[in-house]
């Protein structure tokens, strides 16, 4: 069950002027892949396949701020067109044809799909689904922020993207209550034997190393031409 408060979670929504070609740009994160509609939608949708009732909690949670900030940025780009219709900039963005206020498109006019959403029916797989989720909205906003054409914009903007790493860090912290923040094995199947294997497939004379494939974790193949029953 849910009850609609009509008020914002934080930050009032204020701007300086309409700005409907910003607006445009921040369609990104109401009808796009990163935007805040997936990511709701994906986190409530990934709670009833988990079983540990913090985790659960926690997604279920996280989605619900993630409606909240639709909302916010819905408001936003609301502001950033009304009374802005008889301008040129207005006539040059999708929402001459769409009209004021939110539509479920990303920047460039594409439809929002549900095929934006990841989710899999497994914790681990899906808290890692989470943690590339939250950096594709953090990187989404960066770009916005950039682009913002007042600071009382910049500001609401600024609090999404906070808010984009303090998920990232509770879904970094539920994976390592499960001992997987780092661990790359989670499900049934046993891997082989070439699990710890990286092997050199680079052909400039010099291979770079690291601790990709320099640690004790793994078995380096310095030439696998010439390595054979591996």
């Amino acid at each position: 069950m849910f009850f609609h408060k009509k008020e914002l979670i934080v930050t009032p929504v204020k701007i300086d002027e309409p700005n409907p070609r910003f607006a445009q740009f921040l369609l990104e994160q109401f009808g796009g892949a990163t935007g805040e509609l997936t990511a709701a939608l994906q986190y409530w949708v990934q709670s009833f396949h988990v079983e540990h009732p913090g985790i659960k909690d926690m997604l279920q949670d996280i989605a619900v701020e993630e409606f909240s900030h639709l909302e916010m940025v819905g408001k936003l780009i609301e502001a950033h067109t009304k009374n802005a219709d008889q301008t040129e900039a207005f006539k040059s963005t999708l929402f001459a044809v769409r009209g004021q206020g939110p539509h479920f498109l990303d920047s460039q006019g594409a439809a929002w799909t549900a095929s934006y959403i990841n989710e899999g029916g497994d914790v681990v797989r899906d808290l890692r689904a989470n943690l590339a989720a939250e950096a594709g909205a953090r990187q989404t906003y960066e770009a916005l922020i950039k682009l913002a054409p007042d600071q009382n914009t910049k500001e609401v903007l600024v609090h999404l993207l906070t808010r984009e790493i303090s998920h990232t860090n509770m879904f970094m912290k539920a994976l390592d209550s499960m001992g997987k923040l780092t661990d790359p094995f989670f499900g049934n199947v046993q891997p082989d034997r070439t699990v710890d294997i990286y092997y050199n497939l680079s052909t400039n004379g010099q291979d770079e190393r690291g601790a990709w494939n320099s640690d004790e974790n793994f078995r380096y193949i310095a030439d696998p031409m010439q390595k054979k029953g591996i």
